[in-house]
């Protein structure tokens, strides 16, 4: 099989969708499968690793968020690169302009369209101050997504949502772990020094981009409450972004690392012993799921990864996602009981290494064939044969 994923962003950036493509496709090359790439033009010249052919488009980064970008592209300019490599099935990661484009020259071509819902734009428009674009967006997404075989999301819950807002044929495809490279092993008490804690002194860890949609006002007033009760306690913040400079005035007793490569945030997650995340914005969650493998007990909403995975008081902690004051009582409760920290990350690890990238690599082969299927058995030619 020939597969082409189109995508707005790409490994190296940054962000769920990147990691979990560029995983993705890894595992489909070991299954044999030819993956082509189209995708903006990357700030730093290359190719995407995995791909056998690529394609790349004018890139535009978004206003006041750079760090964000789409990509522009006639659908004709896709589909003479589709006449030379014509794929058996596209996979559409995105919905923006280039998606739209994509699906534009798929439908041209007859070719077995897949999209995957990796980013819930419609909560990004309450995020960003636009919040009278949500229901346009919305109907935009219903237009894009029923125009496709099939649309893959990360949980039953959003396969249930989505379904109830009229996007028909919705599939779930979780993700997966490595469970080593994040793992309780990379462990690093040089690190946890330049925290300045001892080897029993509790430490607070949030990953991710530091922007509205990551609901960072919650993330702030919880760290602060944590920190009340626990004076000794350190608070790490990897990642980066717009509201960096607003947390670092209102936290100036945590550690700010910016980005960091793959293999030192693999060290923070095992050198914390908590995992705080407040987001309500993720289709997903990978940094939850790294947390767990980590062997973190974390705190967040029962929501995206955290409603898959944690059993919460089992293998981690989840609370309602309209109880801000229970995720804070949640987090300031359980810093202050080592033996139950301990307890909750030894058991996530061991529910998080349940998600095999092979496994769902191979679900996901099989949703790709089910869209060949589907192409084929609407044809024309299909149905002039059975009539």
């Amino acid at each position: 099989m020939r597969l082409c994923i189109v995508s707005e962003t790409w490994s190296p950036e940054i962000n769920g969708v990147a990691h979990t493509l560029n995983r993705l496709c890894r595992e489909l090359l070991l299954l044999g499968i030819t993956v082509d790439v189209i995708r903006p033009a990357p700030r730093q010249p290359g190719s995407a690793a995995c791909a056998t052919q690529e394609l790349q488009v004018k890139r535009f980064a978004l206003p006041n968020y750079t760090d964000v970008q789409v990509g522009f592209a006639r659908p004709g300019k896709l589909q003479r690169f589709w006449q030379q490599y014509r794929p058996d099935v596209v996979y559409l990661a995105t919905q923006g302009p280039l998606g739209w484009a994509a699906r534009q020259a798929a439908q041209r071509l007859d070719l077995p369209l897949v999209a995957g819902w990796h980013t819930n734009f419609d909560h990004y428009c309450q995020d960003y101050g636009v919040a009278w674009l949500s229901k346009a967006t919305r109907r935009y997404l219903r237009y894009f997504h029923n125009g496709c075989a099939l649309t893959l999301v990360p949980t039953q819950q959003q396969a249930v949502a989505l379904r109830q807002d009229g996007i028909k044929d919705v599939q779930v495809l979780s993700r997966g772990i490595d469970g080593e490279r994040f793992s309780p092993a990379h462990r690093d008490l040089a690190l946890r020094q330049q925290w300045g804690v001892s080897e029993h002194q509790p430490v607070a860890l949030y990953v991710g981009r530091l922007a509205p949609e990551k609901n960072l006002s919650l993330l702030q007033e919880t760290l602060q409450a944590m920190r009340s009760a626990r004076p000794d306690m350190a608070q790490v913040i990897v990642g980066d972004g717009p509201a960096r400079s607003q947390l670092q005035k209102a936290l100036p007793e945590a550690h700010f690392t910016g980005f960091v490569d793959k293999h030192s945030l693999a060290r923070h997650y095992a050198s914390a012993d908590m995992f705080v995340f407040p987001s309500l914005s993720e289709t997903w969650g990978n940094v939850v799921t790294e947390a767990m493998a980590s062997g973190l007990a974390v705190v967040a909403f029962r929501h995206a990864a955290s409603a898959a995975l944690i059993h919460s008081g089992h293998n981690g902690i989840t609370v309602a996602t309209d109880d801000a004051l229970g995720f804070q009582h949640a987090a300031v409760t359980l810093c202050q009981h080592p033996a139950d920290y301990a307890r909750l990350g030894r058991v996530a690890r061991l529910r998080a290494l349940e998600q095999s990238w092979t496994g769902i690599a191979e679900q996901f082969l099989r949703y790709l064939h089910h869209a060949q299927e589907a192409r084929h058995a609407s044809s024309p030619a299909c149905r002039i044969r059975s009539s």
